[in-house]
């Protein structure tokens, strides 16, 4: 296939993750989306598993579930009917049927104290965030309004130790353009802490200054979402990452009074630890949020 054929259908790919985000709450009916991107159903089908690794309605469902189990949490006068309407249920029997089956709990169970149980089990399948001990009860965010950011990226599934890779990739292009100014982000299609991690996926951006960007590049772009969003300062080692993001979803989220939304969180490194010595990291955690 030829790279420009690649592109073309990476970005239309992208572009379709961005619709399905920002209309999770409606019905996204396939047949308007085809004819929204003017493109073939089938064919819409075929680029988006090629790019992201899972259909289109895989993708739907797991972005609603995630959405509804933070909501849950967050929205405490909200009744499990009004969550399901949210996250684009057209009845609570179906929201539940399907949130028992992605979580092995209803609702109300997750509610009540099952969501810790749940993310507290995904932690233990990660060696260095199993043995972590890092604690941020004392971390307080910065409310911060964030203007869209325009990235290359490699995308990667799963929460392993071979993301390495991933980011050695990344540092190959810098080297390979001679690029001193850049900036390395990661963005969290799907929240850690509620996902398995062999099934998360991870975006290894870099943005670049606007003068030094590359017009002929093998690597996509993508559009990070502008927006208000609470700003973490952290510094760690592996594993203290998936930590605090349990913690910020769970203890810190549900005691805000803030919700957060379909916009994938991100991190802006000072320090990457997939390619550090040390394993350490230093970074701005970004989670988008709503009062």
């Amino acid at each position: 296939m030829k790279r420009t054929t690649i592109e073309k259908n990476t970005n239309i790919a992208n572009d379709i993750m961005y619709y399905i985000y920002t209309h999770i709450d409606t019905d996204v009916y396939l047949d308007e989306l085809a004819s929204f991107f003017s493109i073939n159903k089938f064919y819409m089908h075929k680029i988006f598993k090629e790019v992201f690794g899972r259909n289109i309605y895989e993708t739907i469902k797991s972005i609603r579930l995630q959405k509804a189990s933070t909501l849950l949490l967050t929205n405490r006068y909200s009744t499990i009917s009004e969550i399901a309407l949210l996250c684009g249920y057209s009845s609570q029997t179906s929201f539940i049927r399907a949130f028992k089956k992605r979580f092995s709990m209803t609702p109300k169970a997750w509610r009540n104290g099952g969501d810790r149980a749940y993310s507290e089990e995904l932690l233990r399948t990660s060696h260095y965030a199993s043995i972590s001990t890092a604690s941020f009860k004392s971390l307080i965010p910065e409310i911060v309004k964030m203007p869209p950011m325009r990235a290359y990226y490699i995308r990667h599934r799963g929460y392993e130790e071979n993301i390495r890779t991933t980011w050695q990739k990344i540092q190959a292009w810098i080297f390979s353009h001679d690029t001193e100014s850049y900036t390395m982000i990661s963005l969290f299609h799907d929240n850690p802490a509620v996902t398995p991690l062999s099934e998360c996926q991870h975006v290894a951006c870099l943005m670049l200054n606007e003068e030094d960007e590359v017009s002929d590049s093998r690597l996509p772009r993508l559009t990070i979402s502008k927006g208000v969003y609470a700003k973490f300062d952290i510094k760690g080692k592996r594993g203290d990452l998936l930590r605090f993001i349990h913690w910020v979803y769970h203890e810190w989220l549900p005691q805000s009074e803030y919700e957060t939304t379909t916009k994938p969180p991100y991190a802006i490194y000072r320090k990457n630890h997939h390619l550090s010595e040390d394993g350490a990291f230093d970074m701005s955690f970004y989670l988008s949020i709503t009062f």
